[in-house]
């Protein structure tokens, strides 16, 4: 990692992306402190945060000056930057394409059906929003077709979405389909492939991410906590909260 201090991270622990970044700090140790920025109050409209990112989006990775906005970008300067292992953003350019290939698929795909019925089952209900039940319906349709193509494109010859190995993609995904759990909503319940993915750990020598708790970040508040622990009390995937493997 370039330079002597943390990197410091600006995250809501509630958001996929955050959570996606806070596991591949946590899971490759690289030193970092957390900054809360709580999306629900509009944190990521402050001054202060919007002149650090005008985009006024979580993530936000500040490595001592040098500012990554961008979600995705954070494994795939992982080698320059982190010097994380290899196998989040391969070297070797054919096992590179097919990382890129799945992140450029999973924004119109599976983080856009699962952010749907989220927001139409769980954030909008709290919010006292008026839902679409058509548009829920219909993103639980599309999201059956994005199953699919996990099981029967990403791992029909391979352990993980991009191989033998867990990738960027295996990362972004699960933090993903996690999320209707919030509402209690197993998306892969009568997916036995994908639930065979999902528990797997990551390579050799691995533990429980059982350890780690939110409540050891100070700028979270009670209702953020409750809200966050909420979303994350069934145990089962490979890379989420209360279960997530680290190495060793």
């Amino acid at each position: 990692m370039a330079g002597t201090q943390a990197v410091k991270a600006y995250l809501d622990i509630l958001s996929q992306p955050c959570r996606a970044v806070l596991i591949f700090l946590k899971s490759n140790k690289i030193p970092h402190t957390v900054e809360q920025i709580v999306i629900r109050k509009g944190q990521q409209k402050s001054p202060a945060f919007t002149k650090l990112n005008p985009m006024q989006r979580v993530p936000v990775l500040d490595n001592n000056g040098f500012v990554l906005t961008e979600r995705y970008i954070f494994v795939k300067k992982r080698e320059s930057i982190y010097n994380a292992p290899d196998h989040w953003y391969p070297k070797l350019s054919q096992k590179r394409a097919q990382v890129d290939e799945y992140t450029a698929w999973h924004h119109g795909n599976t983080r856009m059906h699962i952010s749907t019925i989220f927001l139409q089952e769980v954030r909008f209900p709290m919010l006292g929003v008026p839902t679409n039940p058509a548009k829920f319906e219909k993103a639980l349709k599309e999201l059956d077709g994005t199953l699919n193509m996990l099981e029967n494109m990403f791992l029909k010859r391979q352990t993980f979405l991009c191989g033998e190995d867990i990738s960027l993609a295996d990362l972004l995904a699960v933090c993903e389909l996690m999320q209707p759990m919030c509402g209690g909503r197993d998306v892969l319940k009568d997916r036995r492939k994908l639930q065979s993915w999902r528990s797997l750990p990551s390579d050799a020598g691995v533990k429980s991410y059982s350890e780690y708790s939110l409540n050891e970040e100070a700028s979270l508040d009670h209702t953020h906590q409750s809200q966050t622990h909420r979303c994350f009390e069934t145990k089962s995937l490979f890379l989420s909260p209360p279960d997530v493997y680290l190495p060793a």
